[in-house]
């Protein structure tokens, strides 16, 4: 599993240099469950030469559903704007625009993660790292299933299951779907342990990539606020 991990790794580093998508979230924040958000994003991958930044790391977000949110826009650039995202909301009150500190409390509402971290690169190392740290305390049980569907896209999935609750363990169970054309992650989703003996695992996370477009061209005016 870490060996596929690092592979997309790897694809994205070398064969990928932006991508447009939507984004389906859904996250447990302070322990509740918030709604399904769907999100139109571009992003476009941090590269670098020879240790040089050469484009640094964008993304631009359309929210689409739920009501409450449709229309809000978000631009967060790598290196520019004081470091802070640009964003504003839908109709009359998309007259003011507002910067935040990606890791501030208001930009912060509703999210496990800041902005910094979406996107299939971010996704990926985050995955290798976790895994990193808690592949040594054994108690772990990974599943390779073959012929999964995401969106009629045909994907491996990789099912790890923690089966005894450790402070040291991040979830009870993870699944995350590598589509087998793109050789990239499209869905990651996490559950903490049942809440009573033979219950139900508890959701935490899950993102899924529809509709993903490779190297579609994005421009600086793309993250132009």
């Amino acid at each position: 599993a870490m060996k596929l991990a690092r592979a997309c790794v790897e694809e994205i580093e070398n064969n990928v240099d932006d991508y447009t998508a939507t984004i389906v979230k859904r996250e447990r924040v302070n322990d509740k469950l918030g709604d399904i958000q769907y999100m139109f994003a571009k992003i476009r991958n941090r590269k670098t030469k020879d240790d040089e930044l050469q484009t640094p790391f964008g993304v631009y977000m359309r929210f689409l559903k739920p009501a409450s949110v449709k229309g809000r826009e978000v631009i967060w650039v790598e290196n520019q704007n004081d470091g802070k995202i640009v964003a504003h909301e839908a109709g009359i009150l998309g007259v003011l625009t507002v910067h935040l500190k990606p890791e501030g409390m208001v930009a912060m509402i509703g999210q496990r993660y800041p902005i910094t971290k979406i996107g299939l690169q971010r996704l990926v190392e985050e995955l290798i790292e976790k895994g990193e740290g808690q592949r040594k305390f054994g108690e772990c049980e990974v599943q390779f299933i073959k012929n999964a569907k995401i969106n009629k896209r045909n994907c491996t999935m990789i099912q790890v299951v923690h089966p005894r609750r450790r402070e040291h363990f991040d979830f009870y169970r993870a699944r995350i779907f590598i589509d087998d054309e793109l050789n990239l992650p499209i869905r990651y989703a996490a559950w903490s342990w049942p809440e009573t003996p033979g219950g139900d695992p508890v959701l935490l996370e899950e993102y899924t990539y529809v509709n993903l477009e490779l190297n579609v061209g994005l421009k600086d005016s793309d993250f132009d606020p």
